[in-house]
């Protein structure tokens, strides 16, 4: 299983961008998570097959409609195979 951790900058909170990216991720189906950070960006953690990933990766770099995507950072990070679902996790630092 590939996991990738995405952080996205742009005008992406308060337009539906982690209720959104909810939908795709489970629609592509992978696992991981979503949150808003306190600096402004949404960060996430997408794991599953490397097609449904960049699905999900190249939906990130348009975002729901309201939200204007200025840079997109992807990295690779270990899988964490405690995850089961796609969720929405509490805004962090």
């Amino acid at each position: 299983m590939n996991a990738k951790r995405i952080v996205i900058r742009g005008r992406v909170q308060g337009v539906g961008f982690r209720f959104s990216l909810v939908d795709i991720a489970r629609d592509m189906d992978v696992t991981g998570w979503v949150r808003n950070r306190f600096d402004g960006t949404v960060e996430a953690l997408v794991q599953g097959e490397p097609t449904a990933i960049e699905r999900v990766v190249d939906w990130c770099r348009r975002g729901p409609p309201g939200a204007r995507v200025t840079e997109i950072e992807v990295s690779d990070v270990p899988a964490d195979a405690s995850l089961t679902d796609f969720a929405t996790r509490p805004t962090a630092g």
